[in-house]
């Protein structure tokens, strides 16, 4: 089990690391104001960020499947409510990595265009980005949902210090509070993804090194 539990970590951070760099690099072109004019001769950046989140929607789906049946031993209703929020994490994640290679096609027809049909683009583009965000903070709304259930049974079952499962409660919590905010139009920023990101990095590098405590009762 453990060496399943080691790929699962490395999963994570798979995981973890696609979507810093390919939010990184989508980004840099998506958040400028004349983000249409420019975002067909950096399609490239947008190309590549879009592959890093299919990657990451992929590894998500795997940890997934790895992690299921080390937490079915301990509780089932929460190991399938953890796999199924996974899934429709990735569904969502998936929805939101094509919306970008949708704007390259626009961007590609706003400048072969005039001025005044430009603004008809610029509409159209502006929707697309508002709905590669909603679906961005959607997925994390399910992410959090779905791990607030895995530590509830990491904490109950001690397959890792309590300790950590409690920072992770924190930062999922923080992260529900962050999407579900920005949703509302209520944007603050990154300060709330900070204790998940702590746990993300932490746990999978826990579990790879050290594995699941698995000489614990069932509960």
């Amino acid at each position: 089990m453990n060496k399943i539990a080691r790929v699962a970590g490395a999963l994570f951070l798979v995981s973890t690391g696609a979507y810093m760099i390919g939010n990184g690099l989508q980004d840099s072109v998506l958040h400028r104001p004349d983000f249409l004019a420019n975002l067909y001769p950096d399609r490239t950046n947008v190309i590549s960020g879009s592959l890093l989140e299919l990657i990451n929607a992929m590894a998500v789906v795997g940890i997934a499947m790895l992690l299921y049946p080390i937490l079915k031993k301990h509780n089932e209703a929460f190991a399938l409510g953890y796999y199924g929020s996974r899934l429709m994490e990735s569904a969502l994640l998936i929805l939101s990595a094509i919306s970008p290679l949708v704007l390259i096609a626009l961007s590609k027809s706003y400048i072969s265009v005039s001025a005044p049909k430009g603004s008809y683009f610029e509409t159209i583009g502006h929707l697309v980005l508002e709905a590669h965000s909603v679906l961005f903070q959607m997925a994390m709304i399910v992410l959090s949902l779905g791990s607030l259930l895995l530590c509830s049974v990491l904490y109950r079952s001690r397959l890792i210090p309590r300790l950590l499962s409690v920072i992770g409660f924190i930062g999922y919590a923080a992260l529900l509070a962050s999407g579900c905010l920005t949703i509302l139009g209520q944007e603050i920023g990154p300060v709330l993804y900070a204790p998940g990101a702590i746990f993300e990095i932490v746990f999978p590098v826990w579990i790879m090194v050290k594995g699941f405590n698995l000489r614990t009762e069932e509960f």
